[in-house]
C-alpha cells in the first residue's frame, strides 16, 4: 500500500488558501498512480463555509477542530500511513502539528516536509537556530517544493535536509480548461489573487500603473482583500473567486495577469498556479518577470512577460488582438504537453522511491 497522510491547510477550500489548486491537482494525480491519500486540515479560518469543493473520490478528508485535543488526534493518525506528509503554511499551530504528526509516524514510515512558500519559510529558518522544522530536518527523509530551483534547495540543504526537490505546480485538465467567456468577467486586464503585504508593491506597479495611465481600458480584479474605493474609476473589485469560476475568468479577458509576490519573484522558478491555470484555459497571460519562466514557457510566443507596469500599458495598447490568441493557444498546447499534474505525480513517484531506498530507519515491504 502507499497509504499517505497529508497534513495542510484545506484541500476542500481556496478561501485564503492559494496551496488548494496545487493540493487538488497533485492529490488527484497521485491517485491515479496508486496512492491513497488522507488529507488531514484543521477547521480554522472559516474555510469550511466557504468550500468550493466537496470531498472528491480521489482522496479522503479529515477535518479536524483547529483545537489542541483536534490535533493531536489527527496527529495520532499519521500512524495508519507509509508516507507522512506536512506541508507549510496550515496557518494553525504549525510548529505543533509538524513535532506531533512526525512523532506519530511509524519507524518504516517516509517523514516528508513539503513546503510550498520556500522563502518565507527558509528565511523564519535561516532567523532562528531553534525553529521546530530546523532542529527537524536531519531527521526527515525529504523536504519537497513547489518552486525555487537551485538556491532553495542549496538553502535546505545547507540547513541539514537530507535531500531537496521541487514537484512544479502544473495543470490538471479536467478541471482548467477553456470555457465559455462571462460578462461579469469583461475586462482587458483581469487580474486575480488575493491581497497580501508582500505583493502589494508589485501589484501597484503592475496592475495599478496601468489602469491608471489607460483610463479608457477596464481591468477587473478578483480575490479577496481588495476594497474598491482605493482602486482608480477603471478598475472593478469582485472579490473572492471560487475556482468552479477560474476558467471564465481567465478565458473573458483580453489578457490576465500574473503577479509574483516578492520573495517568490526575488527566489525565482516559482510559478504560480495562476500561470498553468490561465494556460490551461487558452487565455492569454502576462506575468511580471522571475527567473526561470522560460522553463515553462517560452517568452513572447507562450507567455507575455513585463519588467514594470509600462510594459504591460504597452503590451494591452500595442499587442494585435489575434495575438493575444494565439499566445493563450500555445499556452495551452505547451502546458498540456509538459506540465500536467500527471506528470508531477510521476516525478513524485520516482523521487519517493529514491527516499525509500536511502531510508535509515528498519522498513516493511511497502511498494511504491
Amino acid at each position: 500500500m502507499n497509504r499517505v497522510a497529508f497534513y495542510g491547510s484545506s484541500l476542500l477550500s481556496s478561501y485564503w488558501n492559494g496551496a488548494a489548486t496545487y493540493y487538488r491537482g497533485i492529490i488527484k494525480a497521485m491517485a491515479g498512480h496508486g496512492f491513497d491519500v488522507t488529507f488531514h486540515e484543521p477547521d480554522a479560518f472559516d474555510r469550511q463555509s466557504h468550500r468550493d469543493i466537496e470531498v472528491p473520490d480521489w482522496a479522503r478528508v479529515n477535518v479536524w477542530p483547529a483545537t489542541p485535543e483536534g490535533l493531536s488526534e489527527a496527529a495520532a493518525r499519521a500512524a495508519e500511513a507509509d508516507i507522512v506528509v506536512k506541508a507549510s503554511g496550515v496557518g494553525y499551530a504549525d510548529d505543533q502539528i509538524l513535532t506531533q504528526v512526525m512523532a506519530a509516524a511509524r519507524p518504516d514510515a517516509l517523514r516528508v516536509f513539503w513546503d510550498v512558500d520556500a522563502p518565507a519559510t527558509l528565511a523564519a529558518m535561516q532567523g532562528n537556530p531553534d525553529d521546530a522544522l530546523r532542529r527537524m530536518l536531519p531527521e526527515l527523509d525529504l523536504v519537497l517544493t513547489y518552486g525555487g530551483g537551485d538556491p532553495v534547495i542549496e538553502a535546505y540543504r545547507a540547513l541539514g535536509a537530507r535531500d531537496c526537490i521541487p514537484i512544479y505546480n502544473a495543470l490538471d485538465p479536467d478541471t482548467h480548461h477553456p470555457a465559455p467567456p462571462q460578462d461579469r468577467f469583461q475586462a482587458d486586464l483581469g487580474f486575480l489573487a488575493n491581497r497580501l503585504p508582500d505583493r502589494e508593491a508589485r501589484v501597484a506597479e503592475f496592475f495599478l500603473r496601468p489602469a491608471f495611465a489607460l483610463p479608457e481600458r477596464r481591468f477587473i480584479l478578483g480575490g479577496s482583500g481588495w476594497q474598491q474605493e482605493q482602486m482608480p474609476g477603471n478598475v472593478r473589485c469582485i472579490g473572492h473567486v471560487g475556482t468552479a469560476d477560474h476558467n471564465a475568468f481567465n478565458c473573458t479577458p483580453r489578457a490576465v495577469l500574473n503577479v509574483a509576490r516578492d520573495s517568490m519573484a526575488a527566489t525565482g522558478f516559482s510559478p504560480a498556479t495562476r500561470v498553468f491555470e490561465a494556460a490551461g484555459a487558452g487565455g492569454c497571460l502576462i506575468t511580471d518577470y522571475w527567473e526561470g519562466i522560460e522553463l515553462f514557457l517560452r517568452p513572447d510566443e507562450e507567455v507575455l512577460v513585463a519588467r514594470d507596469g509600462q510594459d504591460v500599458a504597452d503590451l494591452m495598447c500595442n499587442l494585435p488582438a489575434e495575438r493575444f490568441a494565439i499566445i493563450g493557444d500555445n499556452a495551452r498546447r505547451r502546458v498540456l504537453a509538459e506540465h500536467t499534474y500527471d506528470r508531477r505525480a510521476e516525478q513524485l513517484r520516482e523521487v519517493l522511491q529514491q527516499a525509500r531506498s536511502r531510508h535509515r530507519a528498519p522498513q516493511s515491504e511497502v511498494a511504491l
